[in-house]
């Protein structure tokens, strides 16, 4: 069995056959997963959120399931139903598409609220309920959901209660120059030819994360971020304590992906911009995330 540093040089070379020039979403991407946590990708059509959710997918070698969400997807075509069964008179539960270890959840704004609330016992507690009744769903469950800008058309706003199920939020925005021409000239790898790792792998690296190292350095950090935010009064509301246990998920993620036991406070300010990303909104003009993390650095005089 190959070590750690090989699975996750291997995850990043595969993953980018695929997706060019993208190497810090493709990193944020297997960071979120190896926290147990789910993503959110927010950008316009066709900047290929679908593929990178595909790509990472048969890297890390799961189940895959796609859920387009329309105006008119009810829970029961997430989640499943109860249906009479003729033959021996009695009900049986026919699975939906969130029964798969990794759910892409395309367009979810474009669903109804009761729709997107369908996902949000599955992201927090990995199983759902269908009249009255339990039903766990696979080992490991991973959610990548894509967001259309609000501004169009037949879109709805997500509510804070779901947006706080994702851990972190990012965009992929346009390829660079060179990355377009590679495209342009399919020049780019099949999904299907790129290696895949089996469970044995996967379990390796989920154990691995466990063992990172937090120090009370670290500790620090994050409860002074929480503490700015909370009583700056720069802020509409100050982060939550599972935005604090977010970020630190996080921060060991991606100081595992950087190749080491421990994390350090620039693993903390590295992650900090996509944890609040859709959680912080500034009072009066508006910031975006890295002039939020810019003007937190400041202020709490963080030695990077």
């Amino acid at each position: 069995m190959k070590n750690i540093e090989d699975l996750i040089k291997q995850i990043l070379f595969e993953s980018q056959k695929v997706i060019i020039s993208k190497e810090k979403q493709i990193k944020l991407c297997l960071a979120s997963f190896l926290a147990d946590s789910h993503i959110l990708i927010e950008d316009i059509p066709g900047l290929g959120k679908t593929t990178l959710a595909k790509t990472i997918s048969h890297v890390l070698g799961l189940d895959y399931a796609r859920i387009q969400f329309t105006n008119d997807l009810l829970p029961s075509d997430i989640i499943g139903v109860n249906f009479y069964n003729t033959l021996d008179a009695s009900f049986s539960f026919k699975k939906g598409p969130i029964f798969s270890q990794f759910l892409l959840a395309d367009d979810i704004n474009r669903a109804s609220s009761k729709t997107q609330s369908a996902l949000l016992e599955a992201m927090d507690e990995k199983q759902v309920s269908v009249d009255g009744k339990t039903y766990k769903l696979p080992t490991p469950f991973f959610v990548i959901a894509t967001k259309n800008p609000f501004e169009e058309v037949g879109t709805f706003e997500l509510p804070s209660s779901q947006l706080d199920r994702f851990a972190i939020s990012f965009s992929l925005g346009y390829p660079s120059f060179e990355a377009e021409r590679e495209i342009l000239l399919s020049k780019k790898c099949s999904i299907s030819e790129l290696a895949t790792l089996n469970k044995q792998e996967i379990e390796l690296l989920q154990a691995e994360y466990k063992k990172v190292h937090v120090s009370e350095e670290i500790l620090d950090i994050v409860q002074e971020v929480l503490k700015f935010t909370r009583e700056s009064s720069l802020y509409l509301h100050g982060l939550s304590t599972r935005a604090a246990i977010t970020l630190l998920s996080i921060s060991k993620a991606w100081a595992l992906v950087s190749l080491r036991e421990f994390v350090i406070p620039s693993d903390v300010l590295e992650v900090l911009p996509y944890v609040i990303r859709h959680r912080l909104v500034s009072k009066g003009e508006q910031k975006s995330p890295d002039e939020i993390v810019d003007e937190i650095i400041q202020n709490l005089h963080i030695d990077t």
